[in-house]
């Protein structure tokens, strides 16, 4: 077995394994840039969007 690869390791009073950080990767993700719209507001928005999110089937 290779030192370069992912290992199993036991999480301490639980029934749960982890994986270690693949090789060549960070634990955290990156960060958003600033410049890039918020995750909510798509690219391609269009001006009904917001009615569309509000509005609720009749058979609710």
């Amino acid at each position: 077995m290779s030192a370069d690869r992912q290992r199993i390791e036991k999480v301490p009073g639980s029934r749960r394994a982890r994986l270690t950080p693949a090789p060549g990767t960070a634990a955290e993700p990156d960060p958003p840039a600033d410049d890039e719209p918020p995750a909510s507001v798509s690219p391609g928005a269009g001006p009904n969007d917001d009615r569309m999110q509000q509005d609720v089937p009749p058979h609710y």
